[in-house]
């Protein structure tokens, strides 16, 4: 038998039983048949409350996660070499702002577009190794900013993602704990990367990063809180871009509609959509087939593509649709960003455009007769 360890006892080595000593006797009412329930129903619901209380504090309610961080993030959307140019983003004090460098790379301009539609430039201050681009908004925003979580979640805690699709709605989906998590193929897109992880508070606990979907990762949230502090520790500058044409994203476009939507103004959002779809793509041969005989006269290719080589043109409105004898009137705003160097820039790289124009139809097809400014141009900041 192990030292120490105490045998069994026999009928044999059983000690001599003693007569019992008196009990006092219980208080008249204090009853044994009442103290085992009173005790279960303590235990359970001291140990409930507890598990309630932890579980309380792992799990995630989407909708009011996004109430809170919604706001804070923000589309990226950009000029680039690569024609890349789109990802989310989350806005945070001081107006920096992280994302994908995968979005950015050698930029020629880059804005900011909020849940609200408001729109920002933003210069590049630089990458991480880790994929993280750290921008530094131009002007001001009234945006609310978002938190970083002063240390990573627990390993079993519920997180989520707050980002925006291709369409520019912003979504949010559960990623699952650090322990157990949701591949991220599984939740992404293209353009959430550089979206944020959220803990149940709202704050950011991460960054999603990487070149392509399959490559994704997420950054934990003690090295993001290194690259958003003072002096920008392990960023390096992100190489401007150098080339004639630079690109932005290459989805297709299709402009809100503020108007009725009847059959005419049907018929010019699908216009005005494939017009801005094909100078974004610089398709200017496919873009000829939306002009009228005369407008195609009257602007050569070459000079088409003069104009907009470098530009990118995105949150489109059509706030008017009228049909007056031969000719439909349709009012269109949107943004446009373009290069520097771009021809009439005078140093702006982002505009606000307030256009209208004149639509006629020839051989059955509505097509763009003329442009006009309704008011000038408006930077964006």
């Amino acid at each position: 038998m192990p030292a120490g360890a105490l045998a069994p006892l026999t009928s044999i080595e059983a000690p001599p039983r003693l007569p019992a000593a008196p009990q006092p006797p219980m208080p008249p009412r204090f009853r044994p048949r009442f103290v085992a329930p009173l005790v279960i129903f303590v235990l359970v619901l001291g140990l409930g409350a507890g598990w309630l209380i932890r579980q309380d504090s792992l799990t995630l309610d989407p909708a009011e996660v996004q109430k809170l961080a919604g706001p804070s993030v923000v589309r990226v959307l950009a000029t680039t070499c690569e024609g890349t140019g789109i990802a989310s983003g989350v806005l945070l004090e001081n107006g920096l702002v992280l994302t994908a460098s995968s979005a950015i790379k050698q930029p020629m301009s880059v804005a900011l577009q909020t849940t609200t539609g408001e729109v920002r430039r933003a210069n590049v201050l630089g990458r991480s190794q880790d994929g993280v681009a750290v921008l530094r908004m131009i002007g001001q925003l009234d945006a609310p900013k978002a938190q970083l979580a002063p240390k990573d979640p627990p390993d079993a805690a519920e997180r989520a993602v707050v980002a925006f699709i291709a369409n520019g709605l912003q979504t949010i989906q559960l990623l699952g704990p650090a322990k157990d998590p949701k591949p991220l193929s599984s939740v992404l897109n293209a353009t959430k990367l550089g979206a944020p992880v959220l803990d149940g508070s709202g704050r950011v606990v991460g960054l999603i990063t990487g070149d392509t979907v399959p490559a994704a990762t997420v950054v934990p949230v003690g090295k993001l809180r290194e690259y958003a502090s003072t002096g920008q520790p392990g960023i390096t500058p992100e190489p401007g871009g150098g080339c004639a044409r630079s690109r932005g994203p290459q989805l297709p476009i299709v402009p809100e509609l503020t108007v009725a939507n009847t059959p005419l103004a049907g018929e010019v959002q699908k216009l005005l959509g494939d017009y801005l779809t094909m100078t974004n793509r610089h398709d200017f041969a496919a873009l000829r087939t939306l002009y009228s005989a005369q407008l195609a006269k009257n602007l050569p290719e070459a000079r088409d593509r003069e104009h907009h080589q470098t530009s990118y043109l995105f949150g489109a409105r059509i706030i008017e649709v009228t049909e007056t004898g031969e000719y439909v009137n349709a009012r269109m705003t949107f943004t446009v960003l373009f290069s520097p160097n771009s021809t009439g820039a005078q140093g702006q790289t982002c505009n606000r455009l307030d256009n209208r124009y004149r639509l006629v139809r020839e051989r059955g097809k509505l097509l763009v007769d003329t442009a006009t400014a309704v008011q000038r141009a408006r930077g964006c900041d």
